[in-house]
């Protein structure tokens, strides 16, 4: 199974489906917590539906397409994190991210999705992530912020969470960008 080591307290790994009780497990006690900004709450309310998510996400594996991964903190599962979509055309990909609200304050998602950027730009040789954050969603706004990415604008009314439109603010970074 594909994996990445961020450093001595994090990993990131592919779901495998017997995983399925323990993601379920961590959305279901942080549903209200996650509500305010991701809409599938409300179609993910079983292990079978959490299975469903695995599976789904492997196959976009297997298809070349970006991944989910979780993201494991000292061994215990803090949230997801991947690839929405890898368009190899253009060498582009958006990455997204959740964490569980007791694994907030360690700086656990900075460095995943720093490993990944990393991941994106030196091992798969791409050219541009991007990360899109609602405009309200600060905790979200701070992790590309803090990694240096530019905020190339916002879309205005685009993401639907339940009976809310937000707008979302585009952050991007590209190859020769990374690391300067």
């Amino acid at each position: 199974m594909f994996s990445l080591k961020v450093d001595d307290e994090i990993e990131l790994g592919l779901f495998e489906v017997k995983q399925a009780p323990t993601l379920f497990a961590l959305v279901d006690q942080n549903r209200e917590y996650l509500r305010e900004w991701l809409p599938w709450l409300d179609a993910n309310t079983s292990v079978e539906d959490t299975k469903t998510f695995i599976k789904g996400a492997l196959q976009q594996f297997a298809e070349n397409n970006g991944f989910q991964a979780g993201i494991w903190y000292k061994g215990e599962l803090a949230g997801t994190i991947g690839f929405h979509y890898v368009h190899w055309v253009t060498g582009r990909t958006e990455i997204g991210y959740w964490l569980g609200k007791n694994h907030e304050g360690h700086g656990i998602m900075t460095r995943a999705t720093r490993k990944l950027v990393e991941y994106a730009f030196n091992d798969l040789g791409l050219n541009r992530v991007e990360i899109r954050c609602a405009t309200g969603n600060h905790k979200s706004r701070a992790i590309p912020e803090r990694l240096g990415f530019t905020r190339e604008g916002t879309l205005r009314q685009v993401f639907r969470n339940y009976d809310q439109l937000f707008d979302i603010v585009v952050y991007g970074m590209l190859a020769g960008e990374w690391g300067k």
